[in-house]
This record gives C-alpha cells, structure tokens and sequence, in this order.
C-alpha cells in the first residue's frame, strides 16, 4: 500500500490507540537514523497513539538492534517493537557483517517474540541513497516500518497471538 493516504491505512485496522510501541533505533549515521525516528513517530501519532506510549530506545548500531529488541520483548512493556538503523557501505566487508547480523539477528527476534517486531534498517551504498530513504512524507521508511508494525498488530489480533 505504498503511498496510501492515511485514512486508507486507518480502514485497514493500523491503529495505533492504546499500544505501546518501542521504537528502537541506532546512533551511528544519526543525522539519517534520527530522521527515521520522526517518520515512525510521526506515523504512529497519526493513527492514534499517545505520545507518552511512544518510546525511543538508542543503541549504538545496527549491531545492537536485535539485543535490545530481544530485551524489550521480554520487558513485557510493549505491544510492538520497530526496529531502525541505517548502515552505508564503506571500503571494507564491515557492512557485510553488519547488515547479515542486524538481519538475521532481527529475524530470529521476530520468529521467537508474542508481538510484531518491524525492520527499518536500510542499508545503502552511499549517504544519498539513504537520505533518499529518510525523507519527509509517507516514503520514509521508518514511516512505513512503523505502519508495518501496525498492520502486524492487526494480523496477531486476528490470528488470536497477542
């Protein structure tokens, strides 16, 4: 549903009213990580959630992300997690290692955990690919990682998991 307007997400059950969302998100490549963060708030605020129930978890990288994801699972505390952090190819394999892990780490978090982990990691060749990816408007992609999460809500409650 890219590029759907707000009430088409809102008919479609990604509400946010009354959920507890942890939005955990990297320092590392922060003037493009911080963007994201807007984006997933800003979405979460528009389908209704309280920003009290909004809560922004810095790690130091991508690398981290699914530690933290894993312990706010078991906090308890939330209803959903979104996931987000930015990491842009440099001259050594380091990027490599980084995105499999952050990846794969994410994944098993999500497959093991009762409530929708989302994945907003980009990962890019260059600054301007990911600046491109962090823009204002509903394309942000923590934007759309945040309506993920919302949607998957929507699926759990149905399938009667959460």
């Amino acid at each position: 549903m890219k590029g759907a307007s707000p009430a088409a997400w809102s008919r479609d059950g990604r509400e946010a009213a009354g959920l507890r969302v942890a939005v955990i998100a990297s320092r590392f490549n922060a003037d493009i990580t911080d963007r994201l963060v807007a984006g997933a708030t800003k979405a979460l605020l528009e389908r209704g959630a309280a920003a009290a129930d909004v809560e922004t978890i810095r790690v130091p990288g991508a690398w981290e992300l699914p530690q933290a994801s894993a312990r706010a699972v078991e906090a308890g505390r939330f209803d959903a997690i979104v996931a987000l952090g930015c990491v842009i190819r440099g001259e050594t394999p380091h990027f490599d290692y980084v995105c499999t892990e952050a990846t794969l780490g994410l994944g098993a978090v999500a497959r093991g955990a009762k409530i929708p982990v989302a994945f907003g990691v980009l990962t890019t060749d260059d600054v301007g690919q990911a600046r491109a990816r962090a823009g204002d408007g509903p394309d942000n992609k923590g934007f759309e990682a945040a309506l993920a999460v919302l949607e998957m809500v929507s699926v759990y409650r149905r399938l009667g998991a959460g």
